[in-house]
């Protein structure tokens, strides 16, 4: 087996398990994709997952399969993006065909409602390090303007109830903005 083709195949392998395995959404998905390429395969480094995650957010569709095409593409171009994407989306399409199936008897339950009552709290904990994950990595960039931006989204979004949508907006733009200041300094000192 080449090469290309073991990492084709540890890229589709590792993000079916990581997808058959996490419930919770997006977010969930995150912390376990670091974990994997970052800490376990070294294949990302921690800055990058951290674009990887903003990129993904900010991207219509959903945080796991938009993770799956930019890592996917970074290991091994538009083949590792298919590897990367089947692998993210054929889990959930067997699970839900599966449960569409036995849908009322799904619903009815008790069992099964409790079980995912206890799946809530365990997806909670895992967005909760996430979160502190992220906001560890903007306090270490030690920039007075990522951490106020962060405080601010944080208090906009949790106090004021302002929309999601927004706040990535309002951030892209303030973004765009320190790029532009950034580039105009280095011009000038060169």
């Amino acid at each position: 087996m080449s090469e290309k083709s073991k990492k084709l195949w540890i890229l589709f392998k590792s993000m079916f398990v990581l997808s058959a395995c996490t419930f919770g959404g997006g977010f969930v998905i995150v912390s376990l994709m670091k974990k994997k390429f970052v800490e376990e395969l070294k294949w990302l480094e921690e800055d990058e997952m951290l674009d990887v995650t903003a990129i993904t957010q900010s991207a219509p569709g959903p945080l796991p399969v938009n993770a799956s095409v930019i890592i996917g593409y970074r290991m091994a171009g538009i083949a590792g993006s298919l590897a990367a994407v089947f692998g993210t989306i054929l889990p959930p399409m067997i699970i839900i065909s599966v449960i569409s199936l036995f849908y009322d008897q799904f619903r009815t339950n008790k069992y099964i409602a409790t079980a995912l009552q206890v799946m809530r709290a365990g997806v909670a904990a895992v967005i909760f390090d996430v979160v502190i994950n992220l906001a560890k990595n903007v306090c270490k960039t030690r920039r007075f303007l990522y951490i106020a931006m962060m405080i601010t989204a944080f208090i906009c979004t949790y106090f004021l109830g302002v929309s999601a949508i927004i706040i990535i907006l309002v951030c892209l733009g303030i973004g765009l903005i320190d790029l532009a200041v950034s580039v105009r300094k280095t011009r000038k000192q060169n």
